[in-house]
């Protein structure tokens, strides 16, 4: 750590204090003196270039509330993110959303802004409390700074992260079929719903079509995975067509003449 934290931390907990006097603060209206700690974290560890966006774009896995990157081409991270009104239980871990998170992102911070939990691929590596979030809740005070050697530990563990690129057929294999697994499940619940609404839709229109030429007897989480396999790595061989930019429309028109099913459901 090149400067000392303490100004920087005491400084963090004023500003959510002050946010949490306004009484009518939601989880979002913590999110900026946060992404400014991260920065300043970074800088203090010797790390330039850090960019903290917040709730960006989703990913395969969902919709965290931070990405952190390099700013050149790296993800350093992602960041799940709670309200302050109370101590990160255990159990939140148990959460369809939480258990997909910790298993997709290979670096992921779970905070409620004064306690820090820190994943590394799957597995909880660090914990550190900065403060008692029943002071900022229930007092709408600052709580007092704990623990500032774990807490600086922690970030730069964080920070000091950087998403392996994928180098073998082995890894490469892993990481498309993370993908195809929520794509499956997101399939699956679409045709679900589409049957429910008894409209033929989309989904239901490719289930039909591949009962009549290729599987009488298709069952519908069959059909979804096939379906997932099928433009998860449609998109892959579309991709290794293609060295430039890629997009949808990129990815359409790399999609080989040959395989005429492949290009009627990418259309």
């Amino acid at each position: 750590m090149k400067i000392d934290p303490r100004p920087l931390l005491a400084e963090y907990v004023r500003q959510l204090a002050e946010v949490a006097t306004h009484g009518d603060a939601r989880e979002e209206s913590f999110y900026p003196p946060f992404a400014t700690l991260i920065k300043q974290m970074a800088a203090a560890h010797g790390l330039t270039g850090i960019h903290v966006v917040q709730q960006p774009r989703p990913t395969e896995a969902g919709n965290p509330d931070f990405r952190v990157w390099d700013g050149r081409e790296r993800i350093i991270g992602y960041i799940e993110a709670k309200a302050p009104d109370k101590e990160l239980p255990d159990p939140v871990e148990d959460t369809e959303q939480l258990r997909r998170y910790i298993k997709t992102f290979p670096n992921l911070l779970l905070t409620n802004f004064l306690e820090f939990r820190l994943y590394r691929h799957g597995q909880r590596v660090q914990t550190a409390l900065l403060g008692r979030p029943v002071v900022l809740h229930r007092l709408k005070a600052a709580p007092p700074v704990e623990n500032i050697q774990q807490v600086c530990q922690l970030f730069e563990a964080f920070l000091g992260c950087s998403l392996p690129l994928v180098l073998s057929a082995k890894d490469l294999a892993a990481e498309l079929a993370k993908r195809c697994s929520f794509l499956r499940d997101i399939v699956s619940q679409q045709l679900a719903e589409e049957k429910t609404a008894q409209a033929t839709g989309r989904l239901t229109g490719f289930d039909d079509a591949f009962k009549q030429f290729l599987m009488g007897e298709l069952a519908e989480d069959t059909f979804a995975d096939l379906y997932a396999q099928t433009v998860t790595y449609g998109l892959f061989v579309a991709r290794t067509r293609n060295a430039n930019s890629f997009n949808r429309r990129t990815a359409f028109e790399n999609i080989p003449h040959t395989v005429g099913v492949l290009r009627d459901l990418f259309r």
